[in-house]
């Protein structure tokens, strides 16, 4: 992954500023990747060049991630939907395509829920209406505030790809054991706690937006049978099953390009 060069920042309601890059044309319609727990917009490195040329492509850092600021916890899924909201405001973007994965994933379900027409169409990728349990992520707070991010890097590597990918691409699994290393601690708790109260169940059916759901079967953090279920949930909704584990973005990057770029180009 390249370095991501000179982030701006936009600054939200309650002080926080958000880092973002913003690719191609200025006048194209916008597409806003949101990134998942542990992340930051670098996870979308292999996005950018097959996106940039047709979208203005805006990628941030969570609050907490990356160069965003980070207050203390706990966050809640609704402050993490209304910084995306305030980013959107910020860009002077009444509209955009949203793509989020996992964390950034149902942080787009909850904009698209609950702010409908800032929404073009949507992708919800390796995530979930209910991502874990309460006890999972009591356990994952409680391994981080003792061993630091440190810790848990070989068991979310595990995670994040597929033992065959990590041992093609050791130098991709690197890159992202190391990005999840510079996840301010703080920040990385703190967003925990928002997926340990998050749950959209009850509420998702109510969107609206085309949407494509983006699964992988090998996926032991948000498995392909709650992507059907949110499938299921959400009227008209499309489903893609790659053969990717967590991040289905970087194991199978020309997949996933291909699927919501015909998704999102479609008349």
């Amino acid at each position: 992954m390249h370095d991501s060069g000179e982030a701006s920042h936009v600054a939200v309601d309650d002080g926080v500023r958000l880092a973002y890059r913003a690719d191609g044309p200025e006048e194209a319609p916008a597409l806003v990747f949101s990134n998942s727990l542990g992340m930051d917009l670098r996870m979308w490195d292999s996005q950018l060049a097959a996106f940039a040329g047709r979208f203005r492509v805006v990628r941030y850092d969570s609050r907490g991630h990356g160069r965003s600021d980070v207050p203390a916890g706990p966050y809640t899924l609704e402050r993490l939907g209304r910084d995306l909201l305030a980013l959107l405001d910020a860009l002077e973007t009444e509209r955009a395509h949203i793509c989020g994965l996992s964390l950034g994933g149902i942080t787009a379900q909850w904009l698209a829920v609950y702010h409908p027409q800032r929404v073009v169409r949507a992708v919800f990728a390796n995530t979930a209406a209910r991502i874990g349990s309460e006890a999972s992520w009591d356990e994952r707070v409680a391994a981080v505030r003792a061993g630091g991010l440190r810790s848990i890097r070989e068991a979310s590597l595990g995670r994040y790809f597929s033992e065959p990918f990590r041992q093609r691409h050791p130098d991709a699994a690197q890159r992202t054991g190391d990005l999840l290393e510079a996840t301010p601690e703080v920040g990385y708790t703190a967003a925990c706690e928002a997926l340990h109260d998050a749950d959209l169940r009850a509420v998702v059916a109510g969107i609206r937006a085309p949407v494509l759901i983006v699964a992988g079967a090998l996926d032991e953090s948000t498995p392909a049978a709650q992507a059907r279920e949110l499938h299921a949930a959400i009227a008209g909704s499309e489903l893609a099953i790659l053969d990717a584990a967590h991040l289905s973005n970087i194991e199978q990057a020309d997949e996933f390009n291909t699927c919501v770029l015909a998704f999102l180009t479609r008349p």
